[in-house]
């Protein structure tokens, strides 16, 4: 028969599976051997020649990356003090748009360091004092480092652009530079503000097209959307434009109740009110000056049938995004369902 070992101490008020570390010098190592995991997943994919990352998030996305601040976002790290690593890699991220790895493999190099230090038997408290004053004496050295001139320099210059962009655009793909960063200056300079300052990213699309390669890419100075019109009417020039959330079919016509129908002849003009119906709807849109029609979900045979007949050109727009987009450029304003819109 044996005996349980009745747990004493700290192990008998804290659950199974805990880890208790001893001494300040055991906890510190710990934190700082979960940090340099952390820099060890980003440091590989540093620079232009860094290899990519396969991510698979908590929802089975799966992401091949060598963009340091897409990796750390979807990695769900757990540890404390790697979490204020990732942290900072995020505020880096959104302070400049660049440099994320770059503070992170930095932040574990120097916690390497440090950990050589603290086995040496120094204080974590002196280890910080040192890192402060090699702080002061960085942003000292790097005063000096400053190139003349991008303050005050012209956004909407391309060259001057092109010149200050290059190494955050190669450091991603990297041969390529040269085309892109006449692509991305071009598209960026066409939609900045008055105050640059008020930049908006989500303003600059990017579509892919199947069968085409990286050099056929072009600028188009307006709004593309990758799907075809619906209907047979591809081109209109200066037209009006509705926007319909809720798509362009006969349901814009039920009532929610109950129809009896006895004989065919009923059934035959129920058929024909609701055809009547969709027709008024219809007919009420292109009598309001308008020539597109722009549906954000199905667009049913009848109603097409319709749009037909009075000329009407009919995209569909499933995603809500793209579509909030488009009534951006176009200055329309979306109406919920099928009904008469007010001119603009």
């Amino acid at each position: 028969m044996g005996f349980s070992m009745q747990p004493y101490g700290i192990q008998s008020m804290l659950k199974e599976g805990h880890k208790h570390l001893s001494g300040l010098d055991e906890a510190v190592l710990k934190n700082i051997d979960a940090c340099k995991q952390l820099s060890t997943i980003t440091r590989t994919s540093l620079g232009p020649n860094g290899m990519n990352k396969m991510v698979i998030n908590h929802l089975d996305k799966l992401f091949v990356t060598n963009d340091a601040a897409t990796i750390v976002n979807e990695l769900e790290v757990q540890h404390p003090a790697a979490k204020i690593l990732v942290l900072a890699g995020k505020a880096q991220q959104e302070e400049i748009g660049d440099g994320a790895n770059l503070a992170i493999s930095f932040a574990g190099e120097i916690l390497q360091n440090a950990d050589e230090l603290i086995r040496m038997g120094l204080h974590p408290s002196e280890i910080i004092s040192g890192y402060n004053k090699s702080i002061d004496k960085a942003i000292e050295i790097l005063g000096e480092l400053v190139e003349p001139g991008s303050e005050n320099m012209d956004v909407r210059n391309k060259e001057e652009v092109i010149f200050r962009m290059k190494a955050a655009v190669a450091s991603k793909q990297f041969g390529q530079e040269d085309v892109l960063c006449n692509l991305i200056s071009e598209a960026c300079i066409q939609v900045c503000p008055k105050n640059p300052a008020n930049f908006n990213v989500d303003n600059v699309r990017v579509a892919k097209l199947v069968g085409g390669g990286l050099n056929n890419s072009s600028i188009v100075h307006g709004m593309v959307l990758k799907g075809d019109t619906v209907g047979t009417m591809k081109r209109v020039e200066k037209a009006k434009v509705a926007v319909f959330v809720g798509g362009v079919d006969t349901s814009a016509t039920e009532t929610k109740g109950t129809v009896l129908i006895h004989s065919a002849e009923q059934l035959e003009n129920y058929a024909k009110t609701e055809e009547a119906k969709v027709e008024e709807l219809i007919k009420a849109v292109a009598d309001s000056g308008a020539k597109v029609i722009v549906s954000g979900a199905a667009v049913g045979e009848m109603a097409l049938h319709f749009c037909e007949r009075y000329k009407l050109m009919v995209l569909k727009i499933s995603s809500k995004f793209e579509l909030r987009r488009f009534c951006r450029t176009t200055g329309a304003i979306a109406i919920l369902k099928l009904s008469p819109p007010s001119p603009r």
